[in-house]
């Protein structure tokens, strides 16, 4: 009967809702064998949805609790090798879960692995202000090769020029603890949060470099931009925005904190753009105050002789974020560490 129902269907069909529905039911499943199928040369590994990619075997099945994911790689490992493929999204990944398959990548194939993964996430927050020529501007995330060795070396020499990795620095360090004392001793014997005076102090020291100058603590623009980076951070890892490395286009919405990240990018921009032009205003090439005298000093004598160099006003500002952003969150972390070990173990301060 139901064969003889069938054998009754006008065929090719002639309801539009009909064929829409034929339609895009074959386009879905055309784009799940595209976009499901495993490019060659790949590592074995598991199968991957589309659009998400392996992105659901992070989460727990049938109601059971996620696993950590340094158990479910060891769990992929068994089954697969120790070198197996996975996809966030449509992005391919490889996982190296030996001693030997590490070694041969970072060790003995150095310089093939020597590059930065390009995070979705970065990309949109960084390349819509670089030139189109700027792959990644910045330090940090840029990809391995001669722009990056350049910046690289330039950023390195410049910074301990001002005392990075020298006794130098030392004095400008133990002149901004007099301050971190300070605002420590006014809260008595009350509790506080330490955060934010030690993110101040640690930002300052990076100041002194880059700007040359340190801030007020109760500065509000400088307030207002280390909040900023501080709410930047977390929202990119601890919120929705994370999508954003599996669907790009989420970046977009306009609500919720996809919208927040944008507009921080937005004031965060403003501020450093304004510093790098109120120097740019008051520059004096024989006296030099700090990194961003130094890097405007070297975008002249580049144009000079080189019309297509990396050096312009574009990159540094990504360098001066990177130094921001990699230096205060980490540096900040590990005093706060630091600080709570010594509260926990009060032997340790004698010593």
């Amino acid at each position: 009967m139901a064969c003889a129902g069938l054998a009754g269907w006008p065929w090719p069909p002639r309801d539009p809702v009909c064929c829409a529905l034929l339609a895009a039911a074959g386009l879905l499943l055309g784009l799940y064998w595209l976009l499901s199928r495993r490019p060659r040369g790949l590592p074995p590994g598991p199968r991957p949805w589309p659009l998400v990619g392996n992105f659901g075997f992070w989460q727990g099945r049938g109601g059971s609790r996620p696993l950590s994911p340094h158990l479910l790689l060891t769990g992929l490992a068994k089954v697969y090798g120790s070198v197996f493929s996975l996809f966030v999204g449509s992005r391919p990944m490889i996982v190296l879960s030996d001693f030997e398959a590490v070694r041969e990548a970072l060790v003995s194939q150095a310089e093939v692995f020597s590059d930065r993964p390009s995070v979705p996430i970065v990309a949109m927050l960084t390349k819509k202000k670089g030139e189109p020529t700027l792959p990644d501007p910045g330090v940090v995330f840029a990809p391995y090769g001669p722009v990056w060795r350049q910046q690289r070396k330039f950023s390195h020499s410049t910074l301990r020029h001002f005392g990075l990795g020298k006794h130098s620095l030392e004095p400008k360090i133990i002149e901004e603890l007099k301050y971190v004392k300070e605002e420590m001793l006014r809260y008595g014997k009350d509790p506080f949060n330490p955060f934010p005076i030690i993110s101040n102090s640690v930002s300052n020291v990076i100041c002194s470099m880059a700007f040359g100058r340190r801030f007020e603590y109760e500065d509000i623009e400088f307030k207002t931009m280390l909040s900023l980076m501080s709410r930047a951070l977390e929202i990119s890892v601890n919120s929705h925005v994370l999508l954003v490395n599996i669907c790009p286009w989420l970046y977009y919405l306009p609500f919720g904190p996809f919208r927040e990240l944008r507009q921080i990018e937005f004031d965060v921009t403003a501020f450093l753009k304004k510093i790098i032009a109120q120097h740019r205003d008051t520059l004096h090439r024989e006296n030099p105050r700090d990194f961003i005298d130094m890097y405007l000093l070297q975008v002249e004598e580049e144009r000079k002789s080189n019309s297509e160099s990396s050096f312009n006003e574009d990159y540094l500002f990504f360098i001066i974020g990177d130094l921001f952003i990699a230096g205060t969150d980490t540096t900040t972390n590990t005093l706060l560490w630091c600080l709570l070990y010594m509260s926990l173990y009060p032997e340790v301060q004698g010593k």
